[in-house]
């Protein structure tokens, strides 16, 4: 049973959100996702597309704690899990939290750090702890990441490990605003020079929020569904393309998506259903939310570049060519 009060508020959340962050609607749509989710997300662009803006925009319309990293090459791990630092006054060390400790983490330009500090965020973002020198420590919840990364070409970025673009549920890509969007930024900057500030919504709680949560979790998907959602991870893979009658895509995947986003398909499409206040979930639905969920999973050969193929392209053709009977 879904419940309006808190639908509505969603729906509240939602529209403040794009009347102070002109133009990225769908990244509105996938920062909602992802927390009801109870998954972490990556979103991509050039800088200036107010990545940052918008996640803390979305952090205040949450009764949580926002905890923010902004990663530099010279990091180092505890940067972001914290450390035992010695007390002198009682002989011994202490654990001293680190940013991670939060309910919303914003990991600002995430691949500027090395791998070896990236992968310090494995370990909470899959099992929602760290272990510091032997010792365990629960992150509060919910627990969501929010990682912002610029295009991996630019200078000073470092690839992230495919263990932990897996760990995403979402992978957002953002493009410029339109000609009209860009004009109500500047209308909007303005304002807010002149304190002319959109008044914030009454922020969702972390009680509404499990809530909401626990609703999703009761969507029902059917058999049909289920197998559409299934097939269309299946058809990433290069073992069953070369079994396939579709030629077009032979040679073109070096791997593609695993089960992880299978499970991420069956969660995101329940909470889009969610949101359109039903309590089943359509093929559409998971149409809506199939690139953002696969797009950072599947690796693409030499020859695919060399042909003019990309990520989306691929995923649209599987779109076109994968049935929902």
């Amino acid at each position: 049973m879904i419940s309006e009060k808190l639908l509505n508020k969603i729906i509240d959340i939602r529209d403040n959100q794009n009347q102070k962050v002109i133009g990225q609607g769908h990244l509105t749509d996938a920062l909602i996702i992802s927390l009801l989710c109870e998954g972490h997300l990556l979103i991509e662009g050039l800088p200036g597309l107010a990545k940052t803006r918008a996640v803390k925009n979305f952090a205040e319309c949450i009764s949580g704690s926002l905890g923010r990293i902004q990663f530099t090459p010279d990091m180092l791990p505890s940067d972001i899990t914290g450390n035992d630092i010695y007390d002198p006054a009682s002989l011994s060390f202490k654990f001293t939290k680190g940013p991670v400790f939060g309910n919303i983490i914003l990991a600002d330009e995430i691949n500027r750090a090395s791998a070896k500090v990236q992968s310090a965020l494995l370990e909470a973002m899959q099992e929602g702890q760290i272990t510091i020198n032997g010792n365990t420590y629960i992150l509060p919840t919910p627990f969501l990441v929010i990682a912002t990364q610029n295009p991996e070409d630019q200078e000073g970025t470092f690839v992230l490990p495919e263990a932990q673009r897996d760990r995403f549920l979402m992978n957002i890509v953002l493009s410029y605003p339109s000609e009209q969007e860009e004009l109500e930024v500047l209308s909007l900057v303005r304002n807010e020079e002149q304190n002319k500030v959109i008044e914030l919504v009454e922020p969702c709680t972390i009680e509404e929020i499990k809530q909401i949560q626990e609703e999703i979790k009761q969507i029902y998907v059917s058999d049909l569904v289920a197998q559409y959602m299934v097939k269309l991870v299946q058809a990433t893979r290069p073992e069953v393309i070369e079994e396939s009658k579709d030629k077009e895509l032979k040679g073109i995947i070096v791997y593609g998506a695993g089960p992880r986003a299978t499970l991420a398909l069956d969660k995101c499409a329940r909470a889009v259903a969610w949101m359109s206040n039903r309590d089943f979930v359509t093929g559409d639905d998971v149409k809506s939310v199939v690139k953002d969920v696969m797009r950072h999973r599947i690796k693409l050969s030499l020859k695919a570049f060399h042909e003019g193929w990309s990520v989306d392209k691929v995923l649209d053709n599987l779109l076109l060519n994968v049935s929902l009977s």
